[in-house]
């Protein structure tokens, strides 16, 4: 077939940033997720994939390539006050901030828009999806207020830690930190599913889903159902159940099967393992009241 080139249609581009989401990891899993409000830019910077060569008998014998790694830099006008754990900043008491403290992994999402010289940006978009990441101190520069006023907007450069890059069909995949999903490529039906995980729906927390299962949610691998079994409370005691494909949170921190002695009102959500989905109308949140 003859090639031709910049036909109707064809001109596709991205662009935009929107629809940012914080994800915030408790054992390796991201079960629970905040919206990212004030999001003006993520500049992906890949690092690696650098070629050392090797030479043998007189010629170039080969290419080594190291290994690739995913950097990026967030910019925003915002971040949302669950930010603040993964920007070195603890907060003893409410409204008291101390900086300098350890800095944590997180995991985000955000989606850019697909367009073409058709459809204009209606076209599609992408939603990406970024694993194990951790921020660098960055700076803040405050001016005063004058006759050309601007938002101060915050910067931070990411590195990050690659997860598990699951499997599928007999193909396993090395470890990865990023996974791009293309809504012009993929079913509607699979796409709004995916982005009820991702961006919460009613009663059920926003998370964000492992490779290996999202790989599943678009290859028309069925997840298996369960249904959550409500904790028990006794004597100012939770009682977690252990129930195979659901983790228990309390304050976003996943809870072991046993007993949860509390202090004061505490609620415990449910989410689903990796390979599993809960059934429509199921429970997933129960607040248990102290007794002084």
């Amino acid at each position: 077939m003859k090639l031709l080139w910049d036909q109707v249609g064809d001109r596709t581009y991205e662009t935009g940033v929107d629809r940012g989401v914080l994800y915030i990891p408790s054992n390796g899993i991201y079960n629970r997720g905040v919206a990212w409000n004030g999001l003006t830019g993520v500049d992906e910077k890949p690092t690696g994939a650098e070629a050392t060569p090797q030479y043998a008998d007189n010629i170039k014998y080969l290419n080594l390539i190291s290994a690739e790694a995913y950097e990026a830099t967030i910019s925003a006008f915002t971040y949302p006050d669950e930010f603040a754990q993964f920007d070195g900043v603890a907060e003893p008491v409410p409204g008291v901030r101390v900086g300098q403290q350890t800095r944590k992994a997180f995991g985000y999402s955000y989606r850019t828009l697909k367009g073409n010289d058709v459809d204009g940006t209606d076209l599609g978009y992408l939603i990406h999806l970024i694993y194990g990441a951790q921020a660098a101190p960055s700076e803040k520069n405050y001016q005063t207020v004058n006759d050309t006023p601007a938002a101060i907007e915050f910067s931070w450069d990411v590195t990050t830690s690659p997860v598990d890059g699951g499997s599928l069909n007999g193909t396993t995949f090395k470890p990865t930190a990023s996974i791009t999903i293309d809504s012009t490529d993929v079913s509607a039906d699979d796409l709004a599913n995916f982005e009820s995980i991702i961006y919460g729906s009613e009663g059920t927390d926003a998370r964000l889903p492992l490779p290996g299962e999202v790989y599943s949610l678009f290859a028309g691998t069925a997840l298996q159902v369960v249904v959550p079994t409500q904790p028990t409370f006794a004597d100012n005691t939770i009682t977690i159940p252990a129930t195979a494909g659901v983790v228990y949170s309390i304050g976003g921190v996943a809870q072991d099967a046993g007993d949860v002695p509390i202090t004061e009102n505490t609620g415990v959500s449910a989410s689903p393992a990796s390979g599993y989905k809960f059934a429509d109308n199921a429970d997933t949140y129960w607040l248990y009241d102290y007794s002084a």
